[in-house]
């Protein structure tokens, strides 16, 4: 009897049901009604949340439950579960996927039902690089965090190399000769001067400055944006142009290279000819600028590849009693363009 059965039989959400049983009805103001009919079924079906010797005497049921935060319309999503698919198959796993749309109260009651279905282990994927506070009801089982780390330690994390790929980005600049007019749109010098729960683009900077510190380059301004858009990256740069004339832009994110050509273009600057712009995501509004922007691109398919590689290790390290390296980092490619050309002397 699993907790997808109480909420069909009850009327209700599999969150509704969830809330209820956790004890957690007041969080959607869910109505006393039908918070005494779902604890009414559920004993009248017999259903126990979690009951682990159901578990130990079936053995491996070779599934994964895969939770996304959720899907965009960009096709990356879709990526990384297929990354993900083809790994649980190689392993002869199957794969459960479901999205919580970021609602953190969907995200525990997915949770909970993979769990209830015998599911040998979850991944519990973040839409964008992020810390994540753990839903409690992913800690009754084998478990790996995807583009997040944990609030609180306890489970390993599989992330994309963000240091390593702002070193990559920032040799890319410096071998074409660009140690000179360089600026930076998407964050600022402070910490404080980045996107919400910005991991990423605190990691592509220490990776950007290191290597330009090393190479003597010259970083000339700094932008922040409060959002990775196109929209804020064409405010940027033209705030930009109207106090200097940038040689290299570096974008945080290929959306907001895209908002940088525009305002570039409007002001009869070319690119590269004029300014040399690198992104990174390697997004699909990469492939629509002209030229197309080189940028260093996030591993999707490799990501999902690697968080099922990872939560199997957890599974049958479990068994031998071994305990889970914590954070597992995917190499980020460069991918070529046409936006980056030889310095100017």
């Amino acid at each position: 009897m699993t907790l997808a059965d109480v909420a069909a039989a009850s009327g209700v959400s599999i969150t509704t049901a969830s809330l209820v049983l956790t004890g957690r009805a007041r969080e959607l103001r869910i109505s006393e009604a039908a918070e005494q009919r779902v604890r009414s079924t559920a004993r009248d079906l017999g259903y126990q949340r979690g009951n682990p010797a159901t578990r130990s005497r079936a053995g491996l049921s070779r599934t994964i439950g895969f939770v996304l935060g959720a899907v965009d319309s960009s096709g990356q999503a879709e990526d990384v579960v297929k990354g993900a698919v083809e790994a649980a198959y190689r392993r002869g796993f199957m794969l459960l996927v479901s999205e919580s749309r970021g609602d953190p109260a969907v995200g525990s009651a997915l949770v909970e039902a993979m769990r209830d279905r015998q599911a040998d282990g979850i991944v519990f994927a973040a839409t964008r690089t992020r810390t994540v506070a753990v839903p409690d009801e992913l800690r009754h089982g084998p478990a790996v965090l995807l583009n997040a780390t944990p609030a609180r330690s306890g489970f390993p994390s599989v992330m994309s190399d963000e240091v390593r790929g702002g070193r990559s980005a920032a040799r890319v600049l410096v071998e074409a000769g660009h140690v000179r007019g360089v600026h930076l749109i998407g964050a600022g010098p402070e910490s404080h001067d980045v996107p919400p729960g910005g991991i990423a683009a605190v990691e592509r900077l220490l990776g950007l400055r290191d290597v330009f510190a090393r190479a003597g380059a010259e970083v000339v301004s700094e932008h922040p944006c409060p959002q990775w858009t196109a929209e804020a990256g064409y405010d940027a740069t033209w705030e930009l142009l109207r106090r200097h004339r940038p040689q290299a832009l570096v974008c945080l994110d290929d959306r907001l290279a895209f908002g940088a050509y525009q305002a570039l273009a409007e002001a009869g600057l070319s690119v590269p000819d004029d300014v040399s712009v690198l992104g990174f995501g390697d997004h699909p509004v990469a492939s629509w600028t002209r030229p197309r922007l080189t940028t260093i691109a996030l591993p999707h398919h490799d990501l999902g590849e690697r968080a099922v590689e990872v939560l199997l290790e957890v599974v049958e390290g479990r068994a031998r009693g071994a305990r889970p390296s914590p954070v597992h980092r995917v190499p980020m490619p460069v991918r070529e363009g046409g936006s980056v050309a030889r310095a100017r002397r």
